[in-house]
Order: C-alpha cells, then sequence, then structure tokens
C-alpha cells in the first residue's frame, strides 16, 4: 500500500466528528457553521513526512503547532489508519494559512473540510 493510499483510508477524528477524505461530514458543516470560518483542517506536527519519531518529541513539536495556531478555533484530535495513530489539531482557518503551517512542520498532508463538501486531502499540496 502507498502512503498516499493510507492517507485516504485514515479516519480522523475530534470532537464528536469523524471524517475520512472524500466524504462529507455534517457534525463538520454544524461545527464550522458555528463560527465565523468557511473551512478548517486537521493538521499535526506529529511524526514529519510519515517518518515515526519518538513520542516525546512528537509531544514538543505538537504544542509548537498549537502555540503558532493559537488564535485559531481548535479541536483536539486523533487519526489513525491500522496501529499508526497520531494526535492532530482540526482548526477552523483559511486553508492557505494551514499549508503553510504544515510545511513549517513538514508534514505530508492535510485534510481540509468546507461546508457542504466531501472532506478533501491535500498531499504534499500540489
Amino acid at each position: 500500500m502507498t502512503l498516499r493510499e493510507a492517507y485516504r483510508r485514515t479516519t480522523y477524528r475530534a470532537g464528536d466528528l469523524a471524517v475520512r477524505p472524500g466524504f462529507h461530514s455534517r457534525d463538520g458543516d454544524a461545527w464550522l457553521a458555528s463560527l465565523p470560518a468557511r473551512e478548517a483542517a486537521f493538521i499535526t506536527a506529529w511524526n514529519p513526512m510519515s517518518r515515526r519519531h519518538a513520542p516525546g518529541w512528537n509531544a514538543r513539536q505538537q504544542e509548537r503547532l498549537r502555540a503558532w495556531l493559537r488564535r485559531y478555533p481548535t479541536l483536539e484530535g486523533m487519526s489513525g489508519f491500522n496501529a499508526w495513530q497520531e494526535h492532530n489539531l482540526l482548526v477552523a482557518a483559511d486553508t492557505r494559512l494551514l499549508i503553510r503551517a504544515a510545511q513549517r512542520f513538514r508534514q505530508a498532508a492535510i485534510l481540509v473540510l468546507r461546508r457542504s463538501q466531501p472532506a478533501r486531502l491535500l498531499y504534499k499540496y500540489r
């Protein structure tokens, strides 16, 4: 299985939301409707470029990401497929800002939510 396929099979969770790439989330729409934002994304600082790092290192990087995004509405979350599990954040902000954050923290992908649309995986931002 390719890394891209693993990302597509991953379930992303935050609060009461559970989202997979390519599927629409009514709970995601409701969460976004309660905020001034029209879009959000699941993002993490764990395991840059999908290479495992020590849990302590991952936790410190996640704190740095949380601090970097502190001005935006955020829900704590988890994502995973099979044995691979990571902490993440669901952040309501402009996708361009979240792509910059993902690049800064060397992430291979983010999952973007927009009202009334299926969740869209942006893989290496092309």
